[in-house]
């Protein structure tokens, strides 16, 4: 009688939010604490994971390196306008997209200026305005910046966590995790995707559509299909995936 063939590996591939995920949310942007460990930890997964590892994050690439440093994996910053991909090769961002950003902050800083708590993050292609400190100035926040987009066709918004944010239209978190699994190390992996935000969702469907998984920390109405409980949490869920990743490269008798 002929055994029957071993199943094969699910070769997974992890992508990951930043903030309220790897780390926990902070009263600025700035003032988040990264876990001396945490790099390493990332590394290490990213290494046993055969790259297929990338953080989809509303802030900058620059700012993703400079938190993980020494780290130096495949990114999508300002969700999805700036890419490095895995082999470091960077896709170039719309001078365009970069001069509409410019033009929406300026229409934004009277409104900072008369309110010195928000804070006005101006990217490569998208506009931020953070109202963590003075959770009140959420409506005025909202308004202003529904203002500042609307002679500027290729915006929309998306809000997140006591921030609103100017971003190109049909670009997302989803967009960037499509791209990534496209092309190598990600390509013909099954995507696991962890978020906190509603700017996650859109990954979250991404991840789902693709064979994957979308994985939501905390609580709220959420596309993803499995919760995680808190950022330690997540940090142990990526180290296990890591060491499942080398556990099944070494094969049962290693």
């Amino acid at each position: 009688m002929l055994e029957p063939e071993p199943a094969a590996a699910v070769q997974l591939a992890v992508l990951t939010d930043f903030d309220g995920t790897l780390v926990d949310i902070a009263e600025t942007p700035d003032a988040v604490e990264v876990p001396v460990s945490l790099p390493e930890l990332l590394a290490n997964a990213a290494d046993e994971l055969g790259s297929a590892f990338a953080v989809i994050s509303g802030r900058t690439i620059a700012d993703i390196d400079r938190f993980l440093a020494p780290g130096n994996f495949a990114v999508a910053g300002s969700h999805g306008i700036q890419r490095r991909r895995a082999d470091g090769s960077l896709q170039p961002v719309d001078e365009e997209l970069i001069a509409g950003a410019s033009r929406i902050a300026a229409r934004l800083q009277p409104l900072v200026a008369a309110n010195p708590v928000l804070l006005l993050e101006t990217k490569d292609g998208a506009v931020a305005l953070h109202y963590r400190r003075q959770p009140e100035l959420a409506e005025a926040c909202h308004q202003a910046i529904s203002e500042a987009i609307a002679e500027e066709d290729a915006f929309s918004l998306v809000a997140g966590k006591m921030v609103i944010e100017a971003r190109p239209k049909g670009i997302s978190k989803g967009t960037a995790l499509r791209d990534f699994m496209h092309e190598a190390p990600f390509a013909g992996r099954t995507p696991v995707f962890i978020g906190d935000d509603t700017t996650d969702e859109d990954a979250f469907v991404a991840a789902q559509e693709l064979g994957g998984v979308g994985i939501k920390l905390g609580t709220g109405d959420t596309a993803a299909r499995l919760r995680i409980a808190n950022v330690e949490s997540v940090h142990a869920l990526i180290r296990g995936l890591g060491e499942l990743a080398k556990q099944e490269r070494s094969g049962p008798d290693q």
